[in-house]
Parts: C-alpha cells; structure tokens; sequence
C-alpha cells in the first residue's frame, strides 16, 4: 500500500486537473497523480483507442502482466480531454470512496 493517500486537502489538485487534463501539473497535482497511476491496484482503468483521435474506450487493465484487457461496456468517449477527467473520477472514487464532484461542489 502507497504512503500517501489522497484526502479531502487534495480537491484543489482535482479542481486543477478537471480544469486541465493535459499539460503543465503542479507539483501537488503530479502527487496525486502520480499515487493514482500507482502499483497496487487490482486493475487500472485505461483508455482503448477505436478510432484514432476520435473514438475512445473505457477498460480496465489487469495487474497482472500479459491478462486480458477488459473493456467496459457502454462506455465510448469521442473528446479525449473528458475521458481523462472521467478517468480521473473514476480513480479518485475507487481510493477514497468519494464522488470528487460532490466534493468540489460542497466546498464551494
């Protein structure tokens, strides 16, 4: 298990990812990010390209190297920007069991 653990003194790094997926991340961002690509996960959702810059899927990759790919049904993206926030989401969701949208809206 990480060390570091995302918490709710994280949301202004969340705030600044959902404002900008791609580019420049602050120092706090990238150790955010940097926990949610981490190694001790039971898969990692990925993104599966379907259409080359334009059509994209949601999946999940196994921890174990070499295991199938799994895609999630039902889950096609057409603007990558909103996949890597859905993702992002998604991550922040499964470590602290918390909906980061709720969260942001709360402490506004």
């Amino acid at each position: 298990m990480a060390r570091y653990q995302i918490s709710d003194s994280d949301l202004l790094f969340a705030s600044e990812f959902l404002a900008e997926p791609i580019g420049y991340h602050s120092p706090g961002l990238q150790r955010v990010l940097n926990r949610m690509r981490g190694a001790d996960w039971a898969f990692k959702y990925i993104l599966v390209t379907e259409e080359r810059h334009s059509k994209w899927r949601l999946a999940k990759l196994p921890i174990k190297r070499g295991s199938k790919v799994t895609l999630i049904e039902g889950v096609v993206y057409t603007d990558l920007l909103e996949a890597e926030r859905d993702i992002f989401k998604r991550r922040w969701k499964d470590l602290t069991g918390q909906n980061v949208e709720t969260l942001l809206s709360q402490s506004l």
